[in-house]
């Protein structure tokens, strides 16, 4: 199921400065999760596996099942909408894995999508920026892990369930609290690696300007994005997404998304993303939304 994939010699660069060791691999399937006899599997590539597995208490009543298996015992890698190329903590070294689904990529964009990958393996967090049962030194392999016991709190923002019956008194649900969630650490990472990619402006010259090519595709929608959920043309999950993913690229954000583009959110991690979920929400509400 798996094969080395041959690098070009700038993403070898890239690899060798930000995640010696790290296999790259070439996954013959397209996966969301991958199960535990495939995910075994990466055993063959690597010097150990450290299947994760976390506390059931860190999920609300009503969460999606997907989520709860990824949660549990079974050794799975992967979530949906990780994208092309993976990159999983649950190998030693730090794996990076690319879906079949890359061979309808652009080699230009694909090598930037490998190299952000790369890059993360390599980034260390703020002291404090994580959970106290996360790893301290290294980026989480989901926004499961970032979260921790505070992925209850973001729930209960989202959704604000009855206290009687957990339903939603919102028009979102389960879905959107983990789409949301993926958004937000999708950005918190776009602030650790932008910076190196902004680096490599004349000396990784075709990284660079699929790094810019890239954003500039993002950026002619976001000055509409917050009018889209307005009239109703985005649900807020979706606009969240989009803008999340703007971050690494180091875009003007419209409101309500540019509070999250601090340092004081890459320093504080989770605790500044639920209560600027908080706020956001709240203020959803009081506007009718």
């Amino acid at each position: 199921m798996f094969s080395s994939r041959s690098l070009d010699d700038d993403l070898d660069a890239v690899r060798e400065e930000h995640a010696s060791g790290s296999p790259v691999l070439d996954v013959d399937a397209d996966f969301e999760t991958l199960p535990p006899a495939a995910a075994e599997d990466l055993g063959l590539f690597v010097d150990g596996l450290s299947p994760a597995s976390f506390p059931a208490a860190w999920l609300p009543d009503e969460a999606p099942e997907l989520l709860r298996r990824y949660a549990g015992s079974a050794f799975t890698v992967g979530l949906p909408g990780d994208g092309t190329v993976v990159r999983t903590t649950q190998t030693d070294p730090q794996t990076v894995l690319v879906k079949k689904r890359a061979e309808g990529t652009p080699d230009d964009f694909l090598a930037f999508l490998i190299a952000d990958r790369l890059v993360q393996v390599g980034v260390s967090p703020s002291p404090g920026s994580l959970p106290d049962d996360a790893f301290p030194d290294r980026l989480p392999e989901s926004f499961l892990p970032f979260f921790g016991e505070r992925y209850r709190d973001l729930d209960a923002a989202i959704r604000r369930p009855d206290p009687d019956t957990g339903a939603s008194t919102t028009s979102h649900g389960p879905s959107d609290v983990f789409q949301v969630a993926a958004a937000l650490f999708d950005a918190w990472i776009g602030l650790y690696t932008r910076d190196v990619f902004a680096s490599w402006q004349g000396t990784r010259p075709r990284l660079f300007d699929a790094w810019v090519d890239a954003g500039d595709r993002l950026e002619g929608r976001l000055g509409d994005l917050s009018g889209e959920v307005a009239r109703g043309e985005t649900d807020f999950a979706s606009a969240t997404e989009y803008a999340c993913s703007a971050f690494r690229h180091g875009l003007d954000l419209p409101a309500p998304f540019a509070a999250l583009d601090t340092a004081a959110y890459r320093d504080r991690g989770a605790p500044y993303a639920v209560k600027w979920a908080e706020k956001t929400f709240e203020s959803m509400v009081d506007d009718g939304a």
